[in-house]
């Protein structure tokens, strides 16, 4: 059985992923076969827009499969990584820069990697079962695959409170955040695909959508803003120190932050500013790769990983204690540009950052 699904079916080019007993979990292969696919049916005047869901009732897609590069970067192969995150970068700017419509159906479970894949379309549908997370902190990553740019336009100082937290949000949360854009039932979506792919209409979904419920996050907001306004990662961390009165937004941080590494909390803020300013896909991956480039020979990867996947003991052994400890010296060499640096250009027809 194939990992991923390529095909037309009458005016849409239908990719799925087909991963399900392991969520759909993103691997090297599967990146290199939605890129070519999007090259094919870019200019193909019989694919008027793009399809894109995962098999399985649990997850769109829960992620990269991270075993690989977990035992590579154990045995000393740091490269195979870098290759990995270079190709799926490009393949997700490719995804965010796709002149025709892109319809992405996100159930179940859809984290890091499965973010990348489909909340860069222009028409993203979540259903009462969406679980959109960015969990790179909790193993020693960033939020990546684009994602610091998902973030930094999020209403306020959200896409911070995310990044930090980890913290999942629902299809109400993700609507609001911006991670998505319609609330349908799912009982709907194959006459949704269906009429997608018989018609070449995205305008169709507009028949099918429904008013998401209430938004945690809207609730949250005030305290959010309040929480995450300063322009680092220690001034975040002193400020919820400094807050007296408790909330809901300062209760989560202050249980779900100390789980993380604190060199990924540190890098997290500063890539959502930076990708607050130039707001580009381009720069917000070129940005992202300074960091995972050198997350496994320099950063909290392996142990992240370890702690989260191997041993499953969820006590890693991050290399800070807590984020006093992380120098701006440190931050500025795991952010620092990289050689050679990540080429979104010559691969990738028709992008212009």
């Amino acid at each position: 059985m194939s990992d991923i699904t390529i095909r037309t079916e009458g005016r849409a080019g239908r990719i799925t992923l087909n991963r399900p007993k392991a969520l759909n979990a993103l691997i090297h292969g599967m990146c290199g076969a939605i890129e070519h696919a999007l090259d094919r049916w870019r200019d193909d005047p019989a694919v008027a827009l793009i399809v894109i869901d995962g098999a399985g009732d649990k997850a769109f897609c829960a992620g990269g499969d991270i075993q690989k590069l977990y035992d590579t970067g154990r045995a000393g192969d740091f490269d195979y990584a870098r290759q990995f995150w270079r190709d799926e970068y490009r393949m997700n700017a490719k995804l965010a820069n796709f002149p025709k419509p892109i319809v992405a159906f996100l159930h179940g479970f859809i984290m890091g990697g499965g973010v990348g894949v489909g909340c860069h379309g222009s028409h993203r549908v979540v259903c009462a079962d969406s679980q959109i997370a960015m969990p790179e902190v909790s193993i020693g990553l960033v939020p990546d695959v684009g994602g610091s740019l998902l973030l930094a336009r999020a209403p306020g100082r959200i896409g911070e409170y995310i990044g930090l937290t980890a913290d999942r949000m629902d299809a109400a949360d993700a609507i609001y955040a911006g991670f998505a854009d319609h609330y349908i039932p799912r009982d709907d979506w194959p006459a949704l695909i269906d009429a997608l792919c018989r018609t070449g209409e995205a305008g169709q979904i507009a028949g099918f959508a429904q008013t998401p419920p209430r938004a945690r996050l809207a609730d949250w907001q005030a305290d959010i803003d309040t929480l995450c306004a300063g322009e680092s990662f220690g001034d975040i961390c002193r400020t919820l120190s400094q807050q007296a009165a408790p909330s809901p937004a300062r209760t989560q941080a202050e249980k779900l932050m100390p789980r993380h590494s604190p060199l990924s909390q540190w890098a997290t803020v500063a890539l959502i500013h930076a990708a607050r300013t130039a707001d580009t896909v381009e720069a917000a991956l070129t940005h992202e790769f300074r960091f995972t480039s050198r997350a496994m020979e320099h950063g909290d990867f392996l142990e992240g990983v370890r702690a989260a996947i191997i041993d499953r003991d969820r006590s890693p052994n991050w290399q800070h204690a807590s984020w006093q400890d992380v120098t701006e010296a440190l931050l500025a060499r795991m952010i620092a540009p990289v050689a050679p640096p990540l080429d979104l250009i010559s691969k990738a027809k028709g992008l212009h950052p």
